[in-house]
């Protein structure tokens, strides 16, 4: 049987400080929807509270620059990097405004 470590502490309303065997994480959100930043990624999670049901999507952190320069998307377009955190906490947003109105 293996070992485990993990400790939770809420530092204000829907700020938390995530503690692991492997590395600490913050999450930010209420019951229903939150985002939580550590060093595997960004995972962001939504699900209805009493139900069980939930989605939740992993956004692994960006690879080390590499020497080779990025190369343009195929229709000119500028080539991107990430995002990751900005879909994840546009998504908490919409989901707590969600919450809100349905709750």
């Amino acid at each position: 049987m293996g070992f485990r470590f993990r400790r939770s502490i809420g530092l204000l309303p829907g700020i938390r400080i995530n503690l692991g065997k492997r590395g600490a994480s913050v999450s930010l959100g209420r019951r229903g929807a939150h985002v939580t930043f550590g060093a595997t990624g960004t995972r962001t999670t939504v699900g209805l509270p009493g139900t069980g049901l939930s989605y939740t999507h992993l956004e692994p952190p960006p690879a080390a620059p590499s020497a080779e320069p990025l190369e343009p998307a195929p229709d000119g377009a500028p080539a991107r990097r990430g995002g990751g955190l900005w879909r994840g906490l546009l998504l908490l947003g919409l989901c707590l405004l969600l919450y809100r109105l349905l709750g």
